[in-house]
């Protein structure tokens, strides 16, 4: 199942950059509302990483990485959530999905399931490693495999349809 899509990678000197960064940006203002209809539905989806992971992969590094920054502290200021306390836990995590996303794009120039399926492993140990830096404690990212496991299955799954279907261009 691997396919040939057209994928960029922008530079901080493009206005394409800071475009594309804006629109996942408004992205992952409305999409955590919809999930957080359901019980734990940011947790168990994680839709920040989502948008995170096609945004980096699609359109490169740089513009993941903007809207990975931007994201977390963005819906802090306009709707609380995610909570201070863990703004800088969630940054470095949305961080890391990207630049692994958006190089791994890069470097392969295309798509696939397994691919996908190595960037989020990647990724999530990564992440593990950083929230033990940061917080001393892995527990949330226990939770990421434990209750999260369909926000992986989603990223996996929804992100190579929405790459290869939807983001054609």
């Amino acid at each position: 199942m691997e396919t040939t899509v057209r994928l960029y990678t922008l530079n901080y000197d493009e206005e394409k950059t800071y475009l594309w960064a804006a629109v996942f940006v408004a992205c992952n203002l409305i999409l955590p509302q919809v999930f957080h209809l359901i019980p734990q539905g940011g947790i168990i989806f994680s839709p920040l990483s989502f948008v995170i992971l096609v945004g980096a992969y699609k359109f490169g590094w740089k513009t993941g990485l903007l809207a990975a920054l931007a994201s977390p502290l963005v819906n802090h200021l306009l709707t609380g959530m995610p909570a201070a306390e863990v703004l800088p836990v969630m940054t470095m995590k949305l961080a890391v999905l990207a630049l692994v996303a958006g190089l791994t794009a890069q470097h392969f120039k295309t798509i696939s399931l397994p691919i996908l399926i190595g960037v989020i492993l990647v990724t999530k140990a990564i992440e593990a490693l950083g929230e033990f830096v940061l917080t001393g404690g892995i527990a949330a990212t226990v939770a990421d495999f434990t209750i999260g496991w369909p926000g992986m299955l989603l990223q996996i799954i929804g992100g190579y349809l929405v790459i290869k279907y939807l983001l054609k261009k």
